[in-house]
């Protein structure tokens, strides 16, 4: 499934190659967020256009809306959004620490009331896992536990625990009933504890699952307190298996995670600043509704996509103002592009041996 194509010879960034059944997925890469089975105001079409490589879904939402059973009609996800690129599934089990009103964790699963409705309902390993089966994506994760931050160290043990304990039931589940085409990966908890995230992932690993991902991270953590989590657990899993850093994050952060091992990363950030008037540049980010872009005549940036160009930035703080759609879609086009285009380069560099100077060129340039 994953093919570890180059490491830098400076840092342990990795240039690599995922073989998915909707296609081949570069690496690093970063994963559109599209939690409902729609990138927020972004086509299918327009995300071929941005060259994005495969988009991520979530199981916790499309089980509630709209439902297995109308997946199972439409012949899964990819058929139902009119996707025909790669997709991963997260498991919910952020979302159910998140959004959740009411939970209660036990063994066999966690019982908890729709954040939409307070139904109560129940997610499992083995269901969560008949759910992604249905949906159809070409990664599928694990249930897990996501502890909060702070948490003392005997919670994050539990937690790590009962993610174990779930990872068994869920290799039982995988022998058994594996979809044709899905992969699955297991994630690696342990709050800011070093020696529980190291357990963690020797647990795992021995499990043998076909990716690992490390969660947990950008709950409330420091940057230093995010890297040593990942610093930790990176040694123990695989070179020869994916690594995906869940949830991140800022583009200073992608950059120091690709150095530090990891292949994959999703965020929501691009997308959702972008409704906020929000625009990120290699000179940092930029808050149209300022006042200050009224009369700007210039792009975004010089390296906008297509889609954005000859859209001044007065224009678009026009458009965010007055609440026009417009505005939001072309803020959310290019900072997708920004994000997509990021890695591109990133792999570039792996590839050409510059990636610690790139990186560091980069983060001074942004933060500056």
């Amino acid at each position: 499934m994953f093919e570890l194509l180059q490491t830098d010879p400076e840092t342990k960034a990795r240039r690599g190659r995922l073989h998915l059944a909707h296609g081949t997925v570069e690496t690093p890469i970063f994963m559109p967020v599209g939690t409902r089975g729609t990138v927020k105001s972004v086509s299918p079409a327009e995300l071929h256009a941005l060259e994005a490589q495969i988009i991520l879904g979530n199981t916790y939402h499309l089980f509630l809306r709209p439902g297995t059973e109308i997946l199972r009609e439409f012949g899964g996800l990819h058929p139902f959004m009119q996707w025909d690129r790669p997709i991963l599934t997260d498991s919910g089990g952020y979302q159910v620490f998140s959004l959740a009103k009411l939970r209660e964790l036990k063994r066999e699963g966690v019982h908890f009331r729709s954040h939409i409705d307070g139904a109560a309902l129940f997610l499992s390993p083995e269901s969560v896992l008949e759910t992604q089966a249905v949906i159809g994506s070409d990664i599928a994760m694990l249930l897990d536990e996501c502890p909060p931050y702070p948490c003392e160290r005997s919670y994050a043990e539990n937690s790590l625990e009962l993610t174990v304990h779930w990872a068994e039931r869920s290799r039982k589940w995988i022998e058994s009933h594996r979809k044709e085409g899905q992969h699955y990966f297991a994630i690696v908890q342990g709050s800011t504890y070093a020696g529980l995230r190291e357990r963690c992932a020797k647990e795992l690993v021995d499990l043998d699952f076909d990716g690992y991902a490390v969660g947990g991270l950008s709950v409330g953590e420091t940057d230093s307190e995010l890297f040593e989590a990942v610093e930790t657990a990176e040694p123990h899993l695989p070179a020869t298996k994916a690594r995906y850093a869940m949830g991140l994050g800022q583009p200073p952060q992608l950059l120091e995670l690709i150095a530090r091992g990891i292949d994959m990363f999703d965020c929501v950030l691009p997308t959702r600043v972008a409704r906020n008037g929000t625009a990120y540049t290699a000179d940092g980010t930029l808050n149209l509704k300022n006042q200050k872009f009224e009369k700007d005549t210039r792009p975004l940036s010089e390296d906008t996509h297509p889609l954005c160009q000859g859209f001044s930035r007065g224009y678009i703080r026009h458009l965010i103002k007055n609440d026009e759609i417009l505005g939001l879609r072309l803020l959310t086009l290019h900072n997708l592009h920004f994000y997509l285009n990021l890695m591109a380069q990133a792999r570039y560099a792996i590839e050409t041996g510059t990636f610690a100077p790139f990186k560091a060129g980069f983060i001074r340039r942004y933060q500056g």
